[in-house]
């Protein structure tokens, strides 16, 4: 056997291993679907959203892989941007509605982006608020996987590589799952970010949120349809 047919084998391999299965996909929708019935119980979140992203949504996670989770508070038609101390205090109280119910159990409120992290299902669940710069862009990503299917496992496999090599973990200096993925994004298959995207997706989340999503949306299909 040549090297070029052993080295496709073993990629194969890998990648048999990490892609998710069907059950794993719907382990995540039913963590999502318990925090939902959660938040929506609870009087602090009422007439929020829980919404998943990140890989899970891209279409880019290992079946190991961790879930996010934002909740969106409501501000009318508006884009939600909550105070990062009021952040905090829902948080905190959503620790506490969490207590008993899963397991691993840590509000970390010192990180860049507060989070609740837990773990149910033996899968790690990181839950933030107000998260759609998140949200938005792991549409892109999504958007950039549908363009070509090699980058989808491409981005499985640098990201296994990272995990076999110790750097996929940004609180020790080296990548996020995020990072790794524009890794991937190979200019002689995809197109440069700029060209599907020309703004900034963060700076540009502001005002009426169906409308901001729309354009952010439009935008991007057109520029990949070019």
């Amino acid at each position: 056997m040549s090297a070029g047919r052993v080295l496709e084998q073993t990629l194969f391999d890998i990648l048999s291993a990490i892609k998710p299965s069907w059950e794993d996909q719907i382990a995540r929708n039913q963590i999502i679907e318990e925090l939902r019935t959660i938040v929506q119980s609870t009087d602090i979140f009422q007439g929020a959203m829980v919404e998943p992203f990140g890989s899970f949504v891209s279409g880019l996670f290992t079946r190991w892989g961790d879930l996010d989770i934002s909740i969106e508070l409501p501000n009318g038609s508006y884009i939600s941007s909550t105070a990062r101390e009021r952040k905090k205090l829902m948080l905190g109280y959503l620790q506490s509605r969490l207590m008993g119910r899963f397991h691993k159990l840590q509000f970390i409120s010192s990180a860049r982006v507060p989070i609740v992290k837990f773990e149910r299902r033996s899968i790690s669940c990181d839950v933030s608020i107000d998260n759609l710069s998140g949200q938005m862009k792991s549409k892109l990503l999504l958007w950039i996987k549908g363009i070509d299917a090699r980058f989808g496992d491409m981005v499985l496999l640098v990201k296994e590589w990272a995990k076999a090599q110790e750097i996929n973990n940004s609180k020790s200096g080296s990548f996020n799952s995020y990072s790794l993925t524009l890794l991937t994004c190979v200019p002689a298959i995809l197109p440069p970010l700029k060209d599907i995207y020309p703004g900034d997706i963060v700076s540009d989340l502001q005002g009426v949120r169906a409308d901001v999503i729309q354009r952010i949306t439009e935008t991007c299909t057109a520029n990949i349809a070019r």
